[in-house]
């Protein structure tokens, strides 16, 4: 059974720095690719980033391009997301994700989710 744990959550002011992490296990991820979404009181769950679990492959949206970045440690099964910069936009729960194959920024593609950990920037 797969099983995604984030941590790493908090409250942190404006021009900060937070790092999350994703442990994950229950199978072997080598053909999957991992995912951060993140979802803000009143809106729906917005794709931030993936990468693939084997290679470098990554991608991320507009609006955390050059503040955020993705990252495996796949000895520890653990996927990071280094935000920096952080902005009250960026205010939300964050959740990990895998799927298998094929990347993407679409939500319901994800079939594996972790229980997801609250960011709060302050201005």
């Amino acid at each position: 059974q797969v099983q995604l744990v984030e941590s790493g959550g908090g409250l942190v002011q404006a021009g900060g720095s937070l790092r999350l992490s994703c442990a994950a296990s229950g199978r072997t991820f080598s053909n999957y690719f991992m995912g951060w979404f993140r979802q803000a009181p009143g809106k729906e769950r917005e794709f931030v980033a993936s990468i693939r679990w084997s290679g470098s492959s990554s991608s991320y949206a507009d609006s955390v391009k050059g503040r955020f970045t993705i990252s495996r440690a796949n000895a520890k099964n653990t996927v990071y997301l280094q935000m920096n910069s952080l902005k009250p936009e960026d205010t939300a729960v964050y959740y990990c994700a895998a799927k298998p194959f094929v990347t993407s920024d679409i939500e319901n593609e994800y079939p594996y989710w972790g229980q997801g950990t609250q960011v709060t920037v302050s201005s």
